[in-house]
């Protein structure tokens, strides 16, 4: 009987020392194990985040990540961090954070209460809206002309299911990523790209003629940004959230947003008052 029981005993302890199945390890332990901290971003969206012609990667995205993120994971996990970088795209980027083959979305993904069913977002770091690039002279001028046209977006986008479920007679045609869409647009295989307003404007900078090329319409849809990380991820959200915040208080945010969207920087993008007291009323300011 004695050793019965201690056998039963034995068992509780191992079984009470064993994670639950599909019970994920915590992130930052994990970042402090092993000094890194992986983040899904994208190629090809400029200027938040894509390859440069020196091939390197980088962008707004990224800068917030290395700039202010990583210090706030780094004084949690007590030691230095380094950020490795993996291509995410609209499809891949929850199966990349649920495989926990990411620790951290940071690109152009917009926070929608569909998606918080199953990851966490950040505090916003930018806010846009749905438009149209089309060819100078085209007839799309708004949401309301598209109907028979052929409007190209990203797979897996909050501008795809607009399209698909609000403007059916449309015709819907979804590319892999940004440069795919814009592409099928050079070459005619479409009458409009859609997608938020500032990464048309970046892709519109970056095409061989910029003057043919012109944004339209009014926003159709709102467009937050967040960085993605796993449901109930609570501890690396405090410290995304803390380096954020830390951003807008010291005003680094805005230093990096001028040296992105900036007169002088690689896509002018003004920060607008309402845009500022958007993102300064998530902190209480």
């Amino acid at each position: 009987m004695k050793r019965i029981l201690a056998v039963v005993v034995a068992l509780a302890v191992a079984l009470s020392l064993t994670p639950p199945v599909g019970a994920q390890q915590d992130t930052m332990a994990k970042i402090k194990e092993s000094g890194v901290l992986t983040i899904g971003t994208r190629t090809g969206s400029p200027p938040f985040a894509y390859i440069n012609k020196d091939n390197q990667w980088v962008g707004f995205s990224i800068d917030l990540v290395e700039q202010l993120v990583k210090p706030a994971v780094e004084k949690e996990v007590g030691r230095a961090v380094k950020v490795e970088k993996k291509e995410s795209t609209p499809p891949t980027r929850i199966p990349l954070l649920s495989a926990n083959s990411v620790d951290l979305i940071a690109g152009t993904m917009t926070d929608t209460p569909q998606r918080r069913e199953v990851v966490d977002f950040s505090l916003t770091f930018f806010y846009t809206g749905a438009q149209f690039l089309v060819k100078k002279g085209s007839p799309i001028k708004g949401v309301n002309d598209i109907a028979g046209k052929r409007i190209a977006s990203q797979q897996a986008s909050t501008n795809a299911k607009i399209i698909r479920e609000r403007y059916p007679q449309a015709q819907l045609r979804e590319f892999p990523d940004q440069p795919a869409a814009f592409q099928a647009l050079l070459q005619g295989q479409v009458d409009a790209f859609t997608n938020d307003g500032i990464q048309l404007a970046g892709l519109k900078a970056k095409a061989p003629n910029p003057a043919e090329w012109e944004i339209v319409g009014d926003f159709y849809s709102e467009e937050p940004y967040g960085m993605a990380m796993r449901k109930g991820d609570a501890r690396l959200k405090a410290a995304v959230d803390g380096g954020l915040k830390n951003g807008f208080e010291s005003g680094k945010y805005f230093e990096i947003y001028e040296k992105w969207f900036g007169p002088k920087g690689e896509l002018p993008y003004p920060l607008t008052a309402t845009v500022k007291a958007y993102l300064l009323k998530q902190i209480g300011k």
